[in-house]
């Protein structure tokens, strides 16, 4: 008995053989597709597939029959329905061990498909291009892809589904050294593979027809990330962790960074990495800071990125040794020098991307050696936090979400700065006064911050009162006080802040504004001198 052009399989000893056996491939990702579809074809496997992904098969030599030569029905409704068929998921799903099953495959002239390589359209990518509408958006939802490698993993004691071109090198050894088949175990985690595929694109997909409606909070919201890393442990050795990458985690985050050298990143490496690139990626010019625990110690601005490493470790020396460098340009081969010169001694660096010299002078020279963690983070979106994802913070039984602090958006102006004294800031001092408030964005709060020259000179962070925290950032200022602007993450509620901060000389301060004793704060600077600003924005960061 023939089915559409191919022998019927025979039964033995309980089980369905088939004369052909059958491989489904149609992805979006081409990634060395054409070398796992040449291996299965040298087993022997009959390639099924559609679209494009046949055309490119077919184009590199490779025999294919199109999906709808073997189910009998033509693609339709603009490609929407082309693998909807009994044919498709009647051979991925019929349980070859069952005479009841295999009995209907036959009556049906359903072959049984062994193998599935898919990997959906690229929704999160569409979504997260500017400008693209919802029905862009929407005809990027996959339903074939989803419904077929389902059907693979719900029944993986027979069938083989494979969705990560990640995964095709070592899913074809194995079947070459297998007779053509997969170990149990194999089949085991490529079907769990599918899942928290599907569970992670059904959760994109709900998020962003969720967030269509303007100023809701979407009714339900997921989490998911795929293992990137194993880590020894989290903050402190006693307790396990582990860090995860969000599906399609763009250029410019830590979900997409790589390590070029160095010793595993430990969970306390990654946060402080992560708070380095979130700071850079604020400004246009070149741009380097020191993290230490979390908070900025150094961070400058300069006509070169030489000259802002300098001017940021200059911030703190003390605090900064054993920090996390960040730079918003590529690490050459003269920052390399410089940052290896002296008795600096660096955790971690992280960038958009390291010159192979400047790779080799950190690696191989006498102080870090291959010890020195580099890691590449890609190109980086320069202005504000980057879009992609919310803000997440983890609470007892639950988690709050909330859009990135964004202001001043990419793009705009600082238009809602107001002058609130009787002295305007002068040209330098404005300079300063904007990059001071960008800083205090990255500071915990309550948040002080000191700079002159477009260089941090001092930082209260994280105080329980915000004059203790001028008085911290004063103190790791001294004389370079005199001149600073100062920058406040939140409002100051009483003039003792500000009479601090002029006693130790500092000349102009930017502010949200907003406490009930404006009036008395504005008349101490006035008083003093001092220029203020307002932004009626502040910057929290708990």
């Amino acid at each position: 008995m023939r089915a559409n052009g191919y022998s019927t399989a025979a039964e033995k000893g309980g089980m369905w053989v088939a004369e052909k056996r059958l491989a489904l491939i149609s992805v979006s990702d081409k990634r060395g597709v054409v070398e796992f579809a040449r291996g299965l074809a040298g087993m022997g496997f009959e390639i099924l597939s559609t679209g494009g992904t046949a055309r490119t098969l077919r184009e590199a030599g490779i025999a294919v029959k199109d999906v709808s030569e073997y189910t009998g029905f033509p693609e339709m409704l603009d490609g929407r329905v082309k693998t909807l068929h009994p044919k498709v998921h009647g051979g991925l799903l019929f349980r070859r061990d069952l005479e009841s099953h295999r009995t209907q495959a036959a009556e049906h002239g359903i072959l049984p498909i062994d193998l599935v390589c898919v990997n959906l359209y690229p929704f999160e990518e569409t979504v997260a291009k500017p400008g693209v509408t919802p029905p862009e958006a929407i005809e990027q939802i996959d339903i074939g892809g989803p419904g077929m490698i389902r059907s693979a993993a719900k029944n993986f004691e027979s069938v083989t589904v494979v969705v990560d071109p990640d995964d095709y090198e070592d899913v074809l050894a194995e079947m070459q050294a297998g007779g053509g088949k997969t170990t149990r175990a194999t089949r085991m985690r490529l079907a769990a593979k599918v899942f928290a595929t599907t569970s992670a694109y059904d959760a994109a997909i709900c998020a962003y027809i969720e967030g269509l409606g303007e100023g809701e909070a979407p009714g339900s919201f997921r989490l998911h990330g795929a293992l990137k890393q194993p880590l020894r442990y989290g903050e402190n050795p006693h307790q396990k962790a582990a860090f995860y990458a969000e599906p399609g985690a763009p250029s410019g985050t830590m979900g997409a960074s790589r390590l070029l050298s160095g010793k595993e990143l430990s969970f306390n490496n990654i946060l402080d990495l992560d708070a380095a690139l979130n700071l850079v990626r604020e400004f246009t010019e070149p741009c380097a800071c020191i993290i230490k625990h979390n908070n900025p110690c150094g961070a400058a601005i300069g006509r070169d990125i030489r000259e802002a490493f300098e001017k940021a470790y200059a911030g703190d020396p003390l605090s900064a040794f054993g920090g996390v460098l960040g730079v918003n340009v590529e690490f050459d081969a003269k920052l390399a020098r410089d940052v290896a010169s002296g008795d600096r001694f660096l955790e971690c660096i992280v960038a958009p991307a390291f010159a192979p010299e400047a790779v080799e002078i950190i690696v191989n020279g006498p102080k870090w050696g291959k010890n020195a963690r580099l890691v590449e983070a890609g190109p980086l979106e320069h202005i504000g936090p980057p879009a992609f994802g919310k803000d997440v913070k983890k609470v007892s039984g639950g988690f709050l979400v909330q859009d990135p602090d964004r202001f001043p958006e990419a793009g705009k102006e600082w238009a809602e700065l107001k002058t609130v004294t009787r002295r305007e800031p002068t040209g330098a001092e404005w300079r300063d006064l904007k990059f001071a408030w960008l800083v205090a964005k990255h500071v915990k709060s309550n948040a002080i911050v000191l700079a002159r020259d477009c260089a941090v000179v001092g930082v209260g962070a994280g105080q329980m009162s915000r004059v203790d925290s001028v008085h911290m950032a004063c103190r790791k200022a001294g004389e370079r006080a005199k001149g600073a602007s100062m920058g406040s993450d939140a409002f100051f509620p009483f003039p003792d802040g500000v009479e601090m901060a002029a006693a130790a000389g500092v000349s102009a301060a930017i502010q949200p504004g907003g406490s009930l004793r404006d009036k008395d704060v504005i008349a101490a600077a006035d008083r003093l001198g001092m220029a203020m600003v307002f932004t009626g924005i502040r910057h929290f960061r708990h």
